[in-house]
Formats: C-alpha cells, structure tokens, sequence
C-alpha cells in the first residue's frame, strides 16, 4: 500500500470476490430450483447458525430490527409494557420495542465498555419502579405500566456484562433478549456457570442483523433470531410468516419477514469463514492496542476479563472528534461515527419527554467516540499509518 491510497473504513469488495464461485454458485442453485422463499437452504442455515451460538433453535428473518420485534412478541412482551434498553445503540433496537407495542426507557452504559450499566439497571430496578403484589412484575411509578423485558446491546462486538443482567432479570421476572446484531460470535465468561458462554446462547432469545456490513453480513437485508426455548421459535417462525402455522391457516396476525433463501445460502457460505475473520479482526485490534497503547490523549477500547470480542467496530475516543476526523479524511482515511445523537435526544423520540442530561455518560462519549477502519483485510501498513496521522494530530496537543 503506497502513502497515498484511501484507507477504507470497511472493505465489501474483496472477501466476495475471494469467494465469487461458492457465491455464484448459490444464485445459480437459487435460479435452477426457484427455491425464493423458505426451503432447504433457510432450514440449513438456520442449523449452522444455531450450532455457531451454542444455541437449540435459529430463525431467519427478513433483518435485525424484525429480529428484536419478533423476539420480543414470541416471549410475551403486551401493548402498554416498558422494555428498557440503552439509548447508546442504533435506533433499530428501539424501533423493535416500540413496534412490539411496547414503550422503549433507557439504561445510561458504562464508561468503559459502552454497554448497559449493570448498577444503574439496578438502581432503576429499585428506585423507579415498585413490585405488583399479584404478578411480582416491576411497575414503573410514574408510568404506572409493568417493565416486562430488559434488551442489553453487546455493542462493537462485545457482550454486555451477562450475568448481573440475567441475576436481576431472575429476581424481578422480566424478560432478557439480547441484541447481538453486532457480536456475531462475540464470548462471554460467565463466572456464575465457570465457562465461556456464546452471544445468542444467554438470554430468553437473541437478535441478529445481518446487514452486509456486520461481521456476518449478507448481500442485502437479512436477520435471525436465536433462542433454546422451541416454543418461542414455533411462534417466531408463525409471526415471521403472516401468522400461518400451514398456508391459508392464520393463527395469529403476523408478519412478511421471511429470511430469502438465497441470502441464506451466501450466508451459509460466508459462515464457514466467520471464525477465521473474527480471528483476523481481533489480530487487527491487538495491532491497534499495542500501537495507540503509548499515545496520549487517546482512549483504546476496554476489553474486561470476561469479553473475547469480535470487534465489528474498533472504537477510540478522543476530546477532538471532529477535528481528528477531518484531518484523517484529508489523509484518505475513512472514519466512522457510531453514535453521534443518543437515542433519548433523537426528535422521533422528543414526545417521550427526555432532556439533555438524563444519560451523561452516554451524551459524553457520544462527542468523543470514533470508529477508525476495520474490517478482516485490513493490513499492519495500513493501521500503521492511521495511527502515525493520529499521533500527528496528537502531537499540536489538541487531543489532551
């Protein structure tokens, strides 16, 4: 790589020419059979996937957001509950939430990991909320509605803090999915079971995207939802069909979110490599730990003792965001923002009544975080010299 050519902030374009017979060959299977929808290649992918999460069922659907909808209604989530989950997420996470029927609220994230604070889930939990006499469900005191679900966000490619989550949600009966739509393959170690636990094996479900983008992206729009429960994954496959337990036999009001089947054949392909780009990313993340370890001024991401994440994101943050954005795009670097405004300042959400401050620490991180390039095929020399043009802009001592 010369000095001169753009670094991209994520590469589509080689691993699928690296893999153009094994794909073709899918849309090939696809047009010779006029298997569209359904069918063997959606069943078989749902068991490699199933199998990849340490997880008994998968269902494919048609994205991640109707992943966390269909997840939700399947485990019992009713119009009117509150379902909490953090407001440092992509706004899919909520749009499921609300789209259950259900009302989204919020949990500020820990500083260092970027995911749900477990203390401030707690003090929610205890102080917000009061215990119903009859259900033992949690009720939100101002709302005067019961919070029936907790969906903790394994953010950049890292599991929440899983087992404090699942303690409380035993203790005050709420459901737990988790949206694992960036943590494709991401471990968590769970102190209270001795052993490592897979994203999408905890909870009452889980949610995947696979958006093209993703660790484990398709070649257009395309999600699966995991869970060990077979009767949620009964009625998941229900709702995902228009509420057909047989065609023409309606037992419900469902849904068009049908995995296509041949995103589920690419994706059956591309996930007999995904452990070796996982592996890769986490080289390429090791890479940046040890170059910005020295370096002032920046903050690496935090990986706790419990997390092996996949890194779908490789997230610094800095005083000067903006400032070290524009001058790594003047060096042909590609940068990225995930998330500039926090869910609870968004204007789809300005009915809800939330201010400015009600969630600091994500409103901090939120002017400081920046995703530098990552992605499988990203080279040392090319991290090298992202790096170098930080430590540049570091040098001017704007960034302490």
């Amino acid at each position: 790589m010369s000095l001169t050519d753009k670094i991209p902030f994520l590469d589509l374009v080689t691993p699928h020419m690296e893999l153009e017979p094994e794909l073709t060959a899918v849309f090939h299977k696809v047009l010779s059979t006029a298997g569209f929808v359904g069918g063997p290649m959606v069943e078989n992918f749902e068991k490699a996937f199933a199998a990849f999460c340490d997880a008994k069922n998968c269902v494919g659907v048609a994205s991640g957001t109707d992943a966390v909808r269909f997840a939700l209604t399947a485990a019992g989530v009713q119009p009117g509950d509150i379902v909490v989950t953090v407001p440092h997420t992509f706004i899919a996470t909520t749009e499921a939430i609300s789209q259950a029927g259900a009302r989204p609220d919020f949990i500020d994230i820990d500083e260092r990991t970027y995911s749900m604070d477990v203390a401030n889930l707690r003090e929610y939990l205890e102080r917000e909320c009061y215990l119903d006499r009859e259900t033992g469900k949690p009720y939100h005191r101002k709302f005067r509605a019961p919070v029936t679900a907790v969906v903790p966000v394994h953010i950049y490619g890292q599991c929440a803090d899983m087992d404090p989550i699942l303690e409380l949600a035993r203790r005050y009966n709420l459901i737990v999915v988790e949206d694992a739509c960036q943590a494709h393959g991401a471990e968590y170690f769970s102190q209270k079971e001795n052993r490592w636990r897979k994203a999408g094996s905890m909870g009452h479900a889980a949610a995947f995207s696979f958006y093209p983008g993703k660790n484990l992206g398709a070649c257009g729009e395309a999600g699966a939802i995991t869970t060990n429960s077979d009767a949620m994954a009964r009625t998941m496959r229900i709702l995902r069909d228009h509420g057909q337990s047989k065609k023409y036999y309606h037992d419900m009001e469902g849904y068009n979110g049908r995995l296509d089947s041949l995103q589920a054949g690419l994706l059956s392909v591309k996930l007999q490599h995904l452990a070796e780009w996982n592996r890769k990313r986490q080289e390429a993340a090791a890479r940046y730990d040890k170059m910005l370890a020295s370096l002032d001024g920046v903050v690496a991401p935090y990986q706790p003792t419990w997390s092996r994440p996949v890194h779908h994101l490789y997230v610094v943050r800095v005083s000067d965001r903006d400032g070290l954005q524009k001058r790594l795009a003047e060096a042909k670097i590609d940068t990225g923002i995930h998330y500039p405004i926090p869910l609870h300042l968004q204007k789809a959400y300005e009915t809800f009544g939330f201010r400015k401050g009600d969630f600091p620490v994500t409103e901090k991180i939120a002017l400081e975080i920046l995703s530098l390039p990552m992605y499988p095929q990203l080279q040392p020399a090319a991290q090298e010299r992202v790096v170098q043009k930080i430590q540049e802009f570091a040098s001017v001592g704007v960034l302490r």
